[in-house]
């Protein structure tokens, strides 16, 4: 009789659970259903970046945390709560924010607010806290941490030079780029370590909740986890340049190829678990919460839930359909301006330089010589509007073409509203780029979110998309001072702001 009672007990819990799992279902692939084209793109960059391969595990191990809180889950009851609509909200603001700015990474988190907007408002605020770990842990689906890399370039090649140094070795470092009597080695966004530090955050994390409960030793292991990784991918790329100097360029070439990668990575990690193991605190049959003290009272009804939910996921799209304004047309072609003092100039320059702006509507380029001999490039790129593929700032846009000759080697001055950086092309020749961005009526910035500010305002109001990239770049060379060269021809160049609106508006 207790037998048939406990077996009728069990039966109505998972009805009660089906019914939420159907809903939640149902919500779930209308989100990537709808959202497929931000599906596939994030699905692309787990199987085709390096850096994001270990994302392809991360929607395993969300189902495995999952799993190991099913016995605990099966003691409560699932009820709808209306206010974890406001996540759901959330997400689905923040996917038309990214939209409407052309960030694909606020579009991609933004599909992870909306499904854990969707667990929260269809299983209640109770089942939200005994997952709460499985739902934050979601993030790292994300491909995010670009703009780790040059950052972690840079410090990959400042912990190389120290340890040529101790060893005796001289050499000389130009931004990411390192001269030893034997080579000229390039610290290149492949071994700035971007990649191990993304993953052994991700994997930090996850041993943080599996295998410690004291929230001390949870942020030890991750600091240590983190600096360590950052270290080892240091004494990685100097052990390739000792090896070059030792033996030969060659040699250290499959010395890197050996060394580099997921194996280089596991070593890593297993020496951060055989560290840590002494100190790990949560014993395998744990339970992972109190389902006593996560019991929910009252509820919101499921039907009513779901359809709001439905009409938010919606309401995004078509209100960024409905807001979207069509591109203004452009000028035939950007008109390159005379400049006081200067004179266009036909010289060769040492080694050919075209920044990439790809979707552009037009990009003009001239060459300028002083009096003095001093030659400034001028280029001009402009956009009717900006959209997926043809934007003003992003992946592979700018100065430097990944595809082609040209490297980001370090920043270098600008004025306070432009964006200065270093580029190395073959010879090694070095360029210094002084880079303006123009969107709409506002004023010129080097700011790349600044620029995603102002396209995300012009899509979302309905306002002027026009955008313009006006790129003075000098050759460093002869011993002339770049930033002095370009300060000059900036002087006489007048109003950056004015040269855009004649190349956006003029007719």
């Amino acid at each position: 009789m207790i037998g048939r009672v406990l077996s009728i007990k069990r039966e109505v819990e998972l009805a009660g659970w089906h019914g939420h799992l159907t809903a939640l279902g149902i919500i779930a692939f209308t989100i990537l259903a709808l959202f497929h084209r931000d599906v596939l793109g994030m699905m692309a960059i787990w199987w085709n970046a390096s850096t994001y391969g270990h994302c392809l595990f991360i929607p395993i191990l969300v189902a495995w945390l999952v799993q190991q809180r099913l016995p605990g889950l099966r003691q409560m009851t699932p009820a709808a709560w209306a206010p974890g609509l406001l996540w759901l909200g959330l997400g689905a603001f923040a996917w038309m924010l990214g939209a409407a700015a052309g960030v694909a990474v606020f579009r991609h988190g933004a599909l992870i607010l909306m499904l854990q907007g969707s667990a929260i408002a269809l299983l209640g605020p109770a089942v939200a806290r005994a997952l709460l770990f499985p739902l934050f842990y979601a993030f790292f689906m994300v491909p995010f941490g670009e703009e780790i890399v040059a950052p972690l370039q840079l410090v990959t090649a400042h912990i190389s030079m120290i340890l040529l140094h101790l060893t005796g070795i001289p050499a000389q470092m130009q931004g990411i780029f390192i001269t030893t009597p034997n080579g000229y080695f390039e610290v290149a966004e492949a071994c700035s370590g971007a990649k191990f530090v993304i993953a052994m955050t991700a994997y930090g994390l996850l041993v943080c909740n599996v295998c410690f409960t004291r929230w001390t030793r949870r942020v030890a292991f991750m600091a240590g986890a983190l600096c360590l990784s950052i270290l080892a991918n240091g004494v990685r790329a100097f052990a390739t340049i000792f090896v070059a100097e030792v033996t030969t360029i060659d040699a250290a070439a499959g010395f890197d190829h050996v060394v580099y990668g997921w194996v280089f990575f596991a070593i890593i990690m297993t020496l951060v678990m055989a560290t840590a193991w002494p100190f790990f605190d949560r014993k395998p049959g744990d339970p992972w919460f109190d389902p006593e003290r996560l019991r929910q009272r009252g509820g919101s009804a499921t039907a009513h839930v779901a359809g709001a939910a439905l009409a938010i996921i919606v309401a995004a799209p078509l209100w960024l359909a409905a807001s979207a304004a069509a591109g203004q047309p452009l000028p035939r072609a950007p008109v390159m301006p005379d400049v006081k003092g200067w004179m266009r100039s036909d010289d060769a320059p040492l080694h050919p330089w075209r920044p990439r702006f790809d979707g552009a509507d037009y990009l003009g380029m001239a060459r300028y010589r002083n009096a003095t001999g001093e030659v400034v490039d001028l280029a001009i790129a402009t956009f009717d509007r900006q959209d997926e593929g043809r934007e003003l700032v992003g992946f592979a846009q700018g100065a430097a073409d990944p595809d082609g000759d040209w490297t980001w080697s370090q920043p270098a001055p600008a004025p306070a509203d432009a964006r200065g950086e270093q580029i190395t092309g073959p010879g090694p020749v070095i360029r210094h780029v002084v880079s303006f961005y123009v969107v709409g009526t506002a004023h010129p910035t080097g700011s790349g979110h600044l620029v995603k500010l102002e396209t995300m305002r012009a899509r979302l109001l309905g306002g002027d998309q026009r955008a313009a990239a006006i790129l003075v770049s000098v050759e460093e060379r002869d011993g002339r001072s770049s930033d002095a060269t370009i300060s000059a021809f900036l002087h006489d160049l007048g109003d950056v702001k004015d040269l855009a609106d004649r190349s956006l508006r003029s007719r």
